[in-house]
């Protein structure tokens, strides 16, 4: 790895015929915060948990934010390809597949701007209670092309108070014009998570796995 790897957890699959999963934690979060999410979600699948690199009033985020819901743009371009290179050298160590995101908040964001950014680093994507995460994304045909097809599973909270609905929505139709085959659905929650997004979770990844095979 090089000076830029981020602090992490790897957990070897136990199932080889599921995708590794990239597990990417909320604000205040580390590389342990998703791993009992992983297990229930996918199990036997790899996990690999890195721990974001930016600190916030001592907190560990994946990028900076001049307030809530307002991104340092510049700063999250660089931390996501950041990241992407970090996921890369990472597949090769641990002789990986391209993994699919489990991202949430901060987590899920990120994961958003590395779709859009560089997306031929990510299988798939899950993305709990993310939001737009660049207000000027590549809009570029080898950015559709890579993305094409790809799935993302959004899981929104219908009474969330850091992510409008109009922008959740925002992101499923700019994620589908990039591309990927988004399935968004809003649940009776808000920014936390429930048990409803750990069973439809499970259940796309189940069928991810299903056409994959």
């Amino acid at each position: 790895m090089t000076e830029s790897a981020f602090i992490h957890r790897f957990e070897p699959a136990a199932n080889a015929g599921s995708p590794p999963l990239l597990l990417l934690h909320g604000t205040g979060g580390d590389e342990n915060d998703l791993l009992g999410l992983g297990r229930m979600i996918s199990p036997g699948a790899a996990l690999l948990s890195p721990r974001g690199r930016v600190l916030e009033h001592g907190m560990p985020r994946f990028f900076r934010r001049l307030a809530e819901g307002v991104f340092d743009e510049i700063d999250l371009r660089h931390r996501a390809l950041e990241l992407g290179d970090f996921v890369t050298e990472a597949r090769q160590r641990y002789g990986l597949a391209a993994p699919v995101a489990v991202g949430f908040s901060n987590g899920a964001n990120i994961a958003a701007a590395l779709l859009l950014l560089k997306p031929e680093v990510l299988a798939g994507a899950i993305l709990l209670r993310a939001m737009v995460p660049l207000s000027d994304p590549p809009k570029n045909d080898p950015i559709k092309a890579a993305l094409g097809g790809k799935p993302v599973l959004l899981l929104s909270g219908q009474a969330d108070p850091i992510v409008p609905a109009s922008n959740s929505a925002r992101l499923a139709a700019l994620l589908s014009q990039a591309g990927a085959s988004v399935t968004h659905k809003v649940l009776p929650a808000g920014h936390q998570l429930s048990q409803a997004d750990v069973t439809l979770a499970r259940d796309w990844i189940g069928n991810v796995d299903a056409k994959a095979a």
